[in-house]
C-alpha cells in the first residue's frame, strides 16, 4: 500500500497517536520535488544514528526534549524551538526525553532527479 502524502491545501495532524512513543514511528507527511516534511517519533532509547542527508534540513521540536549532534557540539532542542544544519552535515538525532518533532529537508537539482 501506497503511503499517503499531503497535498496542497490538505490540514496535517502533528500530533501522535496514544502509542507512537512504542514504536518509532517517523511519518513522510509531504514529499515534492524540492521538499520533505517528516514527522519524526524519537523515543529515548531509539537515536539516529550519525547519517548525512544531501539538503538542507530544519528539525522544529514539538513535544519532549531533543539532542542534536553535529558540528562537534551539541544542541538541545525543548517545544517550540529549532535548529538548521546545512546539507552535507554529519549528525545524530536522539530524545533525552520522549519526542515528536518536525523535520523538513530541502531538496536540490541534484538530489530530485
Amino acid at each position: 500500500m501506497a503511503l499517503h502524502h499531503a497535498t496542497s491545501g490538505e490540514k496535517i495532524a502533528l500530533q501522535r497517536g496514544d502509542n507512537d512513543i512504542a514504536h518509532f514511528t517517523s511519518v513522510a507527511l509531504v514529499k515534492t520535488e524540492h521538499m520533505e516534511l517528516i514527522r519524526l517519533v524519537l523515543p529515548v532509547e531509539r537515536p539516529i544514528p550519525e547519517h548525512r542527508v544531501d539538503g538542507e534540513v530544519t528539525v522544529l521540536c514539538l513535544e519532549g526534549e531533543i539532542a542534536v549532534d553535529a558540528h562537534g557540539a551539541t544542541t538541545s532542542l525543548l517545544p517550540n524551538e529549532m535548529v538548521y544544519l546545512n546539507g552535507g552535515v554529519p549528525h545524530t538525532v536522539r530524545a533525552v526525553k520522549d519526542a515528536v518533532a518536525l523535520m523538513t529537508i530541502l531538496i536540490g537539482p541534484q538530489q530530485a532527479a
